[in-house]
């Protein structure tokens, strides 16, 4: 979005829910849900396979910034263009489409509607 961080719900307004962690970082999860209309989840304890497409992604992503990094040493720019390699990458889950072909595709047959 030309460099800029847009807030989620803005980016994805079809976004109903989001499955988190049990992490301490969520403590104030309920001001979150009201912020951005949405329902959040969480994970059980130790049972990574209830968020599989979130696991594979960080492992994805921790090719380029690696895990214990300082968040705030890399630009926006640099998150922005990985952010949009990883829009480009095919995934078997999503036949082999991206998935930025399929936001599109679901945002044609809503408006359809």
């Amino acid at each position: 979005m030309n460099g800029e961080w847009v807030p989620i719900k803005h980016r994805f307004p079809e976004l109903k829910t989001l499955t988190f962690d049990n992490d301490i970082l969520f403590i104030h999860h309920k001001a979150m849900e009201k912020k951005f209309a949405v329902k959040i989840y969480f994970c059980h304890k130790h049972s990574p396979w209830e968020k599989g497409f979130v696991e594979n992604r960080n492992k994805i992503i921790r090719m380029y910034i690696p895990k214990g990094s300082d968040i705030s040493e890399y630009t926006r720019g640099y998150i922005q263009r990985l952010e949009e390699k990883l829009q480009r990458r095919i995934m078997k889950c999503l036949h082999y489409k991206l998935p930025k072909e399929i936001l599109e595709e679901h945002r044609k047959r809503k408006r359809k509607r």
